[in-house]
């Protein structure tokens, strides 16, 4: 008798499926802060993958509760929970806690990093990984390489977020990082949306935007609609938002606002065709920022709303990350995809570091970087769970399964091994003394 028949009631409904990625992301979590120690995202994907890995070796005795994990896993659209259901609140409760200030300085960067760096390690990592796929045998078209560039060159805010926090990386360096990270998933997935409209000759197979034309105007077109519309769109509904707040001083319903301010303001976003998640992270900015909450809200709203937010950013955090790692459940294990991801480790570093040269030598005397920015940028920049989301996204005709492993690969490198040694890292490349002069100047 299987596990299914043993647990009839447990059918496979949204309730259910929640209720048990709920109790194990719970669970796990004790079992990090009970034993393991580690930051929590990072010992949340731990966890989830000892979980799985022991999953995968009680198949080998009863397949039965292997069987029943891997449809509750099979049965989410990862795709869908991150990038539609989760990014927009991940997003604003990011935003909302960045320093407005830092980030005002660091503009000019971070635009660059969020932009720029972006499409150059795009192409870097496309030609590249090209080039190396057949080294290996593997034959891949060179726009399938390049959907994988787009797909893993932003860096991940939820992750970077999460860990940087604990990391204790200097202000100044922590502000172009994670203000690089908020922006550049949203013009990575314009990218990614671009290439894959190219490849399906505009059909936007795989994604919820279909853009017609391919030309280099409709690129533009498509480009600005979705990155500065985008950008407008959130400014507008943050000054929305902020209005409401500053003409009423109750503040469960202020808290209801700033909640309506996401899931209206993105579901809208992505109705107008707009990009959904810079709409977010600029109304979080304005929301967030210091000058706004000194007039728009009281002391206790201000305690209710930054807690209501700190909150869902930690719950939801746990559960993408225990998705992560739960993830596992469902690759295709064939050994030249694993080796191609190894490789990829290495080469998606390198492009990073390559695409962030330029802009860092440009920058770094106007705006006093600290010493070895591109080499802590590069090992910062983490990626998570948007990079595995666009990848399911792909069409099996598009590779789609190497690309998911080897997507996997640098994900789980990127969290837990850049994860917990970036902060090593930086004390390492700046000096002790100097990174608590750094650490003090960011708080002053």
């Amino acid at each position: 008798m299987d596990l299914i028949s043993l647990f009839p009631i447990l059918k496979l409904d949204l309730f259910n499926i929640s209720a048990i990625i709920i109790t194990l992301s719970a669970l796990f979590g004790y079992i990090n802060i009970k034993w393991l120690k580690l930051p929590t995202t990072i010992g949340l994907m731990v966890v989830a993958i000892l979980f799985t890995v022991v999953l995968l070796g009680s198949s080998l005795v009863n397949p039965s509760l292997y069987d029943f994990a891997e449809r509750i896993i099979g049965s989410i659209d990862f795709r869908h929970v991150v990038l539609d259901v989760m990014l927009g609140y991940l997003l604003f409760a990011g935003a909302m806690h960045t320093n407005f200030d830092q980030l005002r300085v660091q503009r000019w960067p971070v635009i660059v990093f969020s932009t720029l760096g972006v499409i150059t390690s795009t192409f870097l990592v496309g030609g590249a990984s090209f080039y190396l796929f057949k080294l290996l045998g593997i034959e891949i078209a060179f726009i399938h390489c390049l959907l994988f560039g787009a797909l893993i060159s932003p860096t991940d805010p939820i992750a970077v977020l999460g860990i940087l926090k604990s990391a204790g990386v200097p202000k100044k360096l922590e502000t172009k990082i994670v203000g690089e990270s908020l922006f550049n998933d949203g013009v990575g997935v314009v990218v990614f949306l671009t290439i894959m409209s190219i490849a399906t000759g505009g059909t936007g197979h795989g994604t919820d935007h279909g853009h017609g034309g391919t030309g280099f105007g409709d690129v533009a077109m498509l480009f600005g609609q979705e990155v500065i519309g985008g950008i407008i769109f959130g400014a507008l509904i943050g000054w929305v938002t902020f209005k409401m707040l500053k003409s009423i001083d109750d503040y469960d319903i202020e808290v209801l606002i700033t909640l309506a301010c996401v899931t209206g303001g993105y579901a809208l976003a992505h109705a107008l065709g707009l990009s959904a998640p810079l709409a977010m992270v600029v109304a979080g900015l304005i929301v967030g920022n210091d000058t706004v909450r000194g007039t728009a809200m009281s002391e206790t709203t201000e305690l209710y709303v930054d807690k209501f937010w700190e909150l869902m950013d930690i719950l939801l955090n746990a559960i993408l990350f225990v998705l992560i790692g739960l993830e596992l459940l469902v690759l295709d294990f064939q050994s030249y995809f694993v080796m191609a991801g190894i490789i990829c480790i290495v080469l998606v570093l390198l492009c990073r570091y390559l695409s962030l040269i330029l802009p860092v030598r440009f920058f770094r005397k106007k705006l006093d970087f600290v010493p070895n920015t591109a080499t802590i940028m590069t090992w910062g920049g983490l990626r998570g769970g948007i990079s595995i989301a666009l990848a399911l996204s792909l069409p099996p005709e598009m590779n789609r399964e190497l690309i998911i492993t080897i997507t996997y690969a640098v994900v789980i490198f990127s969290i837990i091994v850049q994860g917990l040694t970036v902060g090593k890292l930086a004390k390492k490349l700046i000096g002790e003394e100097q990174m608590e002069m750094k650490l003090d100047d960011g708080h002053h």
